[in-house]
């Protein structure tokens, strides 16, 4: 197994979970929880393969799937327990987020795509999956909740990745570095609040 089949195995069974813990939040039935838990988790790595015009990775390697299926049907079974979904959710989320990026980098540097393609790859593929989720659940996304740092996390996380990969660092220092960056951010804006500004409009003028 291939660094990159590592990261897309974790970040898939990461995400849906986070797809099941939607579900449960929607109150869906078991077929419902399967289609978000595997929407989640493969949507991000399938238009970042496509884009990038390699086998879609699932295709590749179908335990993904299976991968997914089992993250649905492991929290229909255990989201009943947890206190705060919404709170589970977000957790996951930053779990899940800094590996799907990471993933997306190595994606990229495989198919020897420049600096700025592979950083938009990491923050796709880490972005996309959550995104599609939370708007069949018709939740406003992770992504865009006001001044939260997710997508700037995913942004800074991959460039410091690709950064390090200029540098000379070794794939496993890059990808280290790709992690922690964007796990630093999205648990910073979780736990102490680090936000961006948001637009606030003025009075009209009479």
């Amino acid at each position: 197994m291939t660094l990159g089949e590592a990261l897309d195995y974790g970040s898939v069974f990461i995400f849906a979970l986070t797809g099941g813990l939607a579900a449960s939040r929607a109150q869906l039935d078991p077929v419902g929880f399967l289609f978000i838990a595997t929407l989640t988790a493969v949507g991000g790595g399938t238009v970042r393969d496509v884009i990038l015009d390699r086998p879609v990775f699932w295709t590749i390697e179908p335990a993904n799937l299976g991968l997914a299926a089992a993250g649905g049907a492991l929290m229909f079974l255990w989201a009943p327990w947890i206190a705060s979904r919404r709170r589970a959710l977000d957790w996951l989320d930053a779990l899940a987020l800094p590996v799907a990026v990471t993933a997306g980098v190595s994606a990229a540097v495989e198919t020897g795509d420049g600096p700025t393609a592979t950083i938009v790859m990491g923050v796709m593929t880490g972005c996309l999956g959550g995104l599609m989720r939370d708007v069949v659940c018709n939740e406003v996304p992770v992504a865009l909740r006001q001044g939260e740092l997710y997508v700037t996390a995913a942004l800074a996380g991959a460039g410091a990745g690709v950064g390090a990969l200029a540098l000379d660092a070794s794939p496993v220092e890059a990808y280290g570095l790709c992690v922690a960056a964007t796990l630093a951010l999205r648990a910073g804006s979780l736990l102490f609040g680090w936000r961006l500004p948001t637009y606030r409009s003025r009075p009209p003028r009479t």
